[in-house]
Order: C-alpha cells, then structure tokens, then sequence
C-alpha cells in the first residue's frame, strides 16, 4: 500500500498472521529488494519463522524469502494476499478522512499503535463468529488489557 505524506509517496508493509492478527507495520521510501529485506529481518527478529508466506507479486521478495527462511514455502497469487489487503483498510478510512499523515516518524508510530489496539478488540472480540453474551466478556477483557496498558503509560 502506498501512504502520502507531505506531499511524499511510502510504501507501507503489513504483516498479518493467519487469524488476522497484525504482527507489523513498517513505512518505507521503496519497494525493492533491501526494503524487503529490512522489513523481513525485523520482523523475524520479534517471530519464529513462518511454515508458510503468501505475498503479492513482487519480484523482490524471492530472493530475501528464500535466503532468510530456508524452510518456509513462499506463495504469490493474486487472491492469496487478501487478508493483508484487507488489513489496510482501516487506514485507508483514517488516511481519507481524518487523519492527513504529517511525518513519516509519526505515522509509523500511529500505524502500528492502531494495528495493536485493533489487535486486541476487532479480533479478540470476535463480530461475527461469537455469541452476544462471548463477546461482552470478550470486550471487557480487552477493555481491562487496554486501560492497563493506559495507567502503565501515564506512571512512566
């Protein structure tokens, strides 16, 4: 996805698990291969190596994926990579309406914020696939992570 800032074209990196879960948002100027390579190092620097990666068509993951995760099976297909795509919406929305990304620094902060909080309440919680009563319970399990992780914030 490309995200402009100021005027300024980036590329925004998503990876996403999966059940949908967000694991990280990186905001880079290009799209090659030495992007491709920061962005799978850091992120397999936080995670265990994946059985599996499903990327667009680019032709610069190739090369990274198979020198960085020997043993995972890599997939590019048009369809495959819906569930990422699908995670960019919520920016898309912010980035239409509200937001107007000011700083590269700012915006990358922000995103992966957003990927955290959506984390632990559009998933967790469940929409479509729980009952009522589950995900009242469910919201206020994440309601208490939330207001945790707030009072640890504001003490710091």
């Amino acid at each position: 996805m490309t995200v402009r800032i100021n005027g300024e074209f980036f590329i925004l990196w998503r990876a996403v698990d999966s059940e949908g879960y967000e694991l990280d948002v990186l905001l880079q100027k290009h799209r090659n291969k030495k992007a491709a390579i920061r962005f799978l190092s850091r992120l397999l620097g936080s995670y265990p190596a994946p059985r599996v990666i499903v990327t667009d068509k680019l032709k610069s993951y190739r090369k990274p994926i198979q020198f960085m995760c020997k043993q995972t099976e890599h997939r590019c297909h048009k369809g495959l990579n819906n569930r990422v795509e699908n995670a960019h919406q919520p920016t898309r929305r912010k980035e239409k309406c509200l937001i107007k990304f000011k700083s590269p620094q700012g915006t990358q902060r922000m995103l992966s914020l957003m990927g955290k909080v959506r984390n632990i309440f559009s998933i967790d919680v469940g929409r479509y696939t729980k009952k009522a009563s589950e995900r009242k319970i469910a919201f206020a399990a994440a309601c208490v992570i939330w207001i945790e992780a707030a009072q640890q914030l504001l003490c710091a």
